[in-house]
């Protein structure tokens, strides 16, 4: 099978603790990133949780959404449904804005 190279660039700390634990397991560092690609492209996934907090907004809005029985909802226009949508989204921007 030919072989092609790959180069990353990380933390000189992070490299050192890697090369370090990758020894510890019996294997280079080369070694640990080829079977981490394998398990990526066996899968089709990252093998691991990669995620954000959770949005404060989002999650009231889904609370609300998910609190109140079907048939008490009301209905709304698509109007009323953009509305409530730029609302949303003018919240996240000042929440985020908040937190930086």
């Amino acid at each position: 099978m030919a072989q092609a190279a790959m180069t990353i660039r990380l933390d000189n700390r992070i490299k050192t603790q890697f090369d370090s634990l990758c020894e510890q397991f019996g294997m280079s560092a080369n070694a640990a990133i080829n079977v981490f690609i394998n398990a990526v492209v066996r899968s089709r996934a990252i093998p691991f949780t990669i995620r954000v907090d959770e949005d404060p907004v989002r999650q009231r809005a889904l609370d609300a959404f998910y609190s109140t029985p079907r048939e008490n909802r009301p209905e709304m226009t698509l109007d009323e449904i953009n509305e409530e949508i730029r609302k949303a989204r003018q919240e996240r921007r000042e929440h985020q804005e908040a937190r930086v």
